[in-house]
């Protein structure tokens, strides 16, 4: 029996993602054993997983670098076949090098990649989505078809968010402010949405006050960020008439859940690989063409230049057009 290790301790949306692997991996070596590392705070994606033999969990909050250590610590009692690294820096490159695996697979970008045994080329911009470099690190154990990511929502996580009607979910914040539609227009699209139409605004418990902030200038939608599981908000968006995301973690949850989903992109670009997966998917962004776009791969506290046009720029009627 073969064993794996993967490795994606980045965030939430990335984990997500980490779940194609394992749906390939599942595929092709169904009796093997995967183990997974994760960063503390995504672990509810994977409870019940059903491909999953074990989980390691990384608290990258306090005490970091000890943490890392018995981690490892953990990771070298079991022998692999093969370790996969999903990432290009140097705690997860330490993490594959001196875990007991007899192939170990990463990035070339990773800072402990001449110690692997098998190295992955790592682009981002050339059209290429995730999900495709992800499957570049496996290939050559399975094949070249595009993975996609899944999730499990348990019977718990089903009954929690069960909701009866028509309805659509909004996720309207993002750990980087550029990567945000403003408050503005979100309030604008709430007010242009059907009346016989349930708003749930969706996100963390941090992102709950700006959910409510959001829905009482609109003059409607019920709050559930901070209320529902990682795996309840996907089963409740698998059964939403659309999902209107930014680029950002809900968009991810909903490919997995091949949930219907509508994605605007501001200071960032679906070039980078980060956009829907499934045809139900739907991208929107400013027409107009910007010289500073895009400013990053992740986002920033506030535009760099002060005048935020790839958000301000984006009309509510375009998002609403399906």
């Amino acid at each position: 029996m073969k064993k794996f290790l993967v490795i994606q301790t980045a965030f939430l949306g990335d984990a997500v993602l980490a779940t194609a692997l394992l749906e390939k991996l599942h595929a092709f070596f169904p009796d093997a054993a995967i183990d997974l590392v994760i960063r503390e705070g995504n672990e509810g994606l994977f409870e019940g997983h059903p491909f999953l033999n074990k989980l390691f969990i990384w608290n990258k909050r306090t005490n970091k670098t000890s943490n890392l250590f018995k981690l490892i610590n953990d990771i070298r009692k079991t022998r692999y076949d093969h370790v996969i690294n999903c990432q290009r820096f140097f705690s997860t490159g330490l993490m594959t090098v001196l875990a007991k695996g007899d192939e170990k697979i990463g990035y070339d970008k990773n800072p402990m990649a001449p110690f692997f045994t098998r190295l992955v080329k790592h682009v981002i911009g050339d059209g290429r989505h995730e999900v495709d470099r992800l499957n570049a690190l496996i290939e050559h154990l399975t094949d070249k078809s595009r993975p996609l990511p899944k999730l499990y929502p348990t019977a718990k996580d089903q009954q929690a968010a069960a909701r009866s009607g028509k309805y659509v979910c909004i996720a309207p914040t993002s750990v980087w402010f550029t990567k945000q539609w403003p408050e503005a227009k979100w309030i604008e699209l709430i007010r242009l949405l059907p009346t016989d139409v349930r708003v749930f605004l969706l996100g963390a418990p941090g992102d709950a006050e700006a959910c409510s902030r959001i829905a009482q200038q609109a003059g409607r939608g019920d709050v559930l960020a901070g209320k529902l599981s990682l795996l309840g908000t996907a089963h409740l968006m698998q059964g939403a008439t659309m999902n209107y995301v930014n680029d950002s973690a809900p968009l991810h949850i909903a490919s997995a859940m091949n949930a219907p989903v509508t994605v605007v992109f501001c200071s960032t670009v679906p070039a980078f690989g980060f956009g829907p997966l499934r045809e139900n998917g739907r991208v929107v962004e400013t027409s107009e063409k910007l010289d500073c776009r895009p400013c990053g791969l992740h986002g920033y506290k506030a535009c760099p230049k002060g005048h935020f046009r790839c958000a301000l720029g984006i009309e509510v009627h375009r998002v609403m057009e399906r």
